[in-house]
């Protein structure tokens, strides 16, 4: 897994962001980001002053726990987070990454993942409704109810705190999951997805090097994107916008450049080029996942039914 952090710290700790690493940034944003763009550009002076380096935030400490999670070791992963908390008890990171280590385990039980990996959309649309662990699933709530009450009393004394808005960002976007992905609530999901893209981009307006960020738009646009087009006319209108192309460009710069979502980020890229027909991209992927988290057979099924697919 690529790891930007030591060179964005040296690129904060100097004091200065260069003009090339600005252009380089509002680039990546791309043209539907008008307003980052814009709020970047009101507040270039205070980024010259340098934000501080993801690498240096305390979140960077969860790294351990979201590396166990990605290997399903579940009880590890909480014992990672639990540790984490006690010395950093007012970060809503840690009950968000306690959410996600739920979420994760239930698609684990459940096999929800692997059936993302379905090459075609109607197969997709006909998935079932999963039945979630009753006392997971209040667990799940408790824990993101728990992040956002932190995160908000941080965001009432800082509007530009990262943590607080990444972990905004993640409980919407772990809802959005629980609902599309368990409950097939697919108009609760976009709400949840619509949410978490509007938190991203307050996320990237405070800290452009905050990769993670881009998860949460490149999913939504990927998946409204891959709507019929009558349906994604209607959600214009409810003003939410799809585009494949630039959704799995945003999970491919999370994928590259992210932190503790950059292994998710790849296993959602590659469930794309499954879907897209693009098999030896998401057989490179998923071999990189499986040497980076052994213990995950979730990629080896998979490319044990790519090299099937591909034989016929």
């Amino acid at each position: 897994m690529h790891n930007f952090h030591q060179s964005a710290g040296k690129t904060h700790r100097t004091g200065h962001m260069s003009g090339r690493r600005l252009i380089t940034v509002l680039l990546r944003l791309g043209p539907g980001a008008k307003g980052i763009v814009a709020a970047l550009l009101a507040t270039v002076v205070l980024m010259m002053a340098a934000p501080q380096a993801v690498a240096e935030l305390p979140s960077a400490g969860l790294n351990p726990g979201f590396r166990r999670l990605y290997d399903l070791d579940f009880t590890g992963a909480q014992k990672e987070f639990e540790l984490w908390e006690k010395v950093n008890p007012d970060n809503p990171m840690g009950p968000v990454s306690e959410a996600a280590g739920i979420l994760f385990s239930e698609f684990d039980r459940l096999g929800v993942l692997e059936a993302q990996f379905y090459e075609d959309d109607s197969i997709f649309a006909a998935r079932k409704k999963y039945e979630a662990d009753p006392q997971k699933r209040t667990h799940f709530e408790q824990q993101l109810g728990r992040a956002e009450t932190l995160a908000k009393a941080r965001l009432s004394r800082d509007a530009r705190e990262v943590d607080a808005l990444l972990a905004m960002t993640l409980a919407n976007g772990l809802r959005s999951d629980f609902a599309a992905l368990i409950e097939k609530r697919n108009l609760t999901s976009l709400h949840y997805t619509k949410e978490a893209t509007a938190w991203a981009q307050k996320l990237l307006a405070a800290d452009p090097t905050c990769y993670d960020a881009h998860l949460a738009g490149g999913v939504s646009r990927y998946i409204i994107g891959s709507m019929a087009a009558p349906v994604r006319w209607i959600l214009r209108i409810g003003g939410v916008s799809g585009d494949k192309a630039g959704g799995i460009a945003e999970l491919q710069t999370t994928a590259a450049q992210g932190h503790l979502l950059a292994p998710f980020a790849r296993i959602l890229l590659a469930i794309a080029y499954v879907r897209e027909k693009e098999l030896p991209r998401a057989r490179e992927l998923l071999l990189s996942l499986q040497r980076d988290f052994p213990n995950n057979t979730l990629f080896g099924r998979e490319l044990t039914r790519l090299d099937k697919n591909g034989s016929r």
